[in-house]
């Protein structure tokens, strides 16, 4: 019978370089991440304002909903458009997410498929103004926009919902990413706390390693049965250049960048997060701890880039995802 060895766990757990949220709390988000700089993005209106202002792509605005009377307004500015996003603007972990895929009659229809009815869906919108689904409780406004159509490279491994893709940026060097799929526990969200698969993506290639789905390494999806290895993540390079821009873009040193990658529009910036999850390790079966001591070395040593393309250059050739 095998013993569980708390020491052999925890040397391997160093070799390996995980970091735990303590760690993470104390040596890279209080120490590299200006208080003043959050509302950048933890507003994401304000988000979605300077990436384009920045030149970076998002998916486009329809409306801003900031008083309950508008909310009556609303059907009519969204007259002639099937699907839309509606999203809190300080919302936390996908909370209050709404996305409509279609239209009966006067319901709209949900990505799960059920029909809401106009009451139902402004209930919904009055609860988001409330602040039910902001990240301290307080009354907030409403964002809505396009719903993105995922590349069709996802069409056998995500339930009918729209894959994230998560790249963690270390002053300004992209140095683990990962993608989220939804399954049916997650009711088509992308959101790992309630069911989605976090896959782990090789940072030089872009291809996808091996998945964790809530305590579980898999290989395949629970829902299509497909495999979810070797996927080549389309606009790659792109991506990690984006994610690297986003560094000057929200003046933080450690920041997570989610990007959908939509069939017709390519690569979109969702938003930016200032305390991004560790569960991306898990993914990929890596340590973040290495990774970021070897972007600290060239701290120390005066020579972090100023220029993207050189940083993207310098997290492929360091960073690749083993094992």
């Amino acid at each position: 019978m095998a013993f569980f060895n708390p020491f052999k766990v925890a040397k391997r757990l160093r070799q390996i370089g995980l970091v735990g949220i303590g760690q993470r709390n104390a040596h890279y988000v209080l120490m590299h991440n200006p208080r003043k700089f959050y509302p950048r993005v933890d507003d994401k209106l304000l988000t979605k304002k300077l990436a384009i202002k920045a030149g970076l792509p998002v998916p486009d605005l329809y409306a801003v909903v900031r008083e309950e009377h508008e909310i009556a307004e609303l059907h009519k500015k969204l007259e002639g458009r099937d699907s839309f996003v509606v999203k809190p603007a300080h919302g936390s972990g996908g909370d209050g997410i709404l996305v409509i895929t279609g239209r009966r009659g006067d319901k709209y229809r949900r990505a799960s498929g059920s029909l809401m009815s106009r009451d139902e869906f402004e209930h919904h919108l009055s609860n988001g103004l409330s602040g039910l689904f902001s990240l301290g409780g307080q009354p907030d406004h409403l964002i809505v926009e396009y719903c993105v159509q995922f590349d069709p490279i996802f069409d056998n491994v995500s339930y009918k919902g729209v894959p994230d893709i998560r790249i963690i940026v270390f002053l300004g060097y992209p140095v683990m990413a990962m993608i989220r799929l939804p399954t049916r526990m997650s009711d088509g969200k992308a959101n790992l706390h309630q069911g989605a698969i976090g896959v782990g993506i090789d940072i030089p290639t872009g291809k996808t390693k091996r998945g964790v789905w809530g305590t579980e390494i898999i290989r395949e999806h629970p829902d299509t049965e497909h495999s979810i290895v070797g996927l080549a993540i389309p606009h790659w390079r792109e991506l990690l250049e984006m994610a690297s821009r986003c560094y000057e873009l929200s003046g933080l040193g450690y920041v997570g960048v989610d990007f959908v990658l939509d069939r017709d529009r390519g690569p979109l910036i969702l938003e930016l997060n200032a305390r991004p999850g560790l569960a991306i390790q898990m993914a990929n079966g890596n340590g973040l701890e290495h990774r970021l001591h070897k972007v600290e070395a060239l701290r120390n040593r005066g020579e972090l880039s100023k220029d993207p393309a050189e940083r993207v250059a310098f997290a492929t050739a360091n960073f690749p995802t083993t094992g």
